[in-house]
């Protein structure tokens, strides 16, 4: 089992920015990726951003060269965050951590509100 504690999220007028944090514990050994997921109201849940274990990212042609992903690893834990800047009113949702082994655990969300 991973459990997932998220932090950070807000209400940041445009151009602004944010800065969403993950936590992992549990059997943090079998994660594989770590990310972030987002979904606004009315739309399907997509992906933002993930890295692997061994560091490699990935992001959404939507958010490349604005979000910025990162990881650290401890004996314990694993944790990602999420560093958005130049945010747009379009990247308003409520965001989830997620965790993939060979199953995928999910944070409980956090809002992310963008005024413009």
């Amino acid at each position: 089992q991973v459990q997932l504690v998220e932090s950070g999220g807000g209400l940041v007028q445009a151009g602004g920015s944010l800065r969403l944090s993950c936590e992992a514990s549990g059997r943090v050994f079998t994660i594989n990726v770590m990310g972030w997921y987002r979904q606004a109201p009315g739309q399907e849940r997509e992906l933002v951003a993930q890295i692997t274990r061994g560091g490699s990212p990935t992001y959404a042609d939507s958010v490349k060269g604005r979000f910025t992903i990162s990881k650290d690893t401890t004996k314990d834990t694993m944790s990602v965050n999420l560093q958005m800047n130049s945010l747009k009113p379009e990247d308003t949702a409520v965001y989830f951590c997620a965790a993939y082994t060979w199953e995928y655990y999910w944070g409980q969300g956090t809002q992310v509100t963008v005024s413009s």
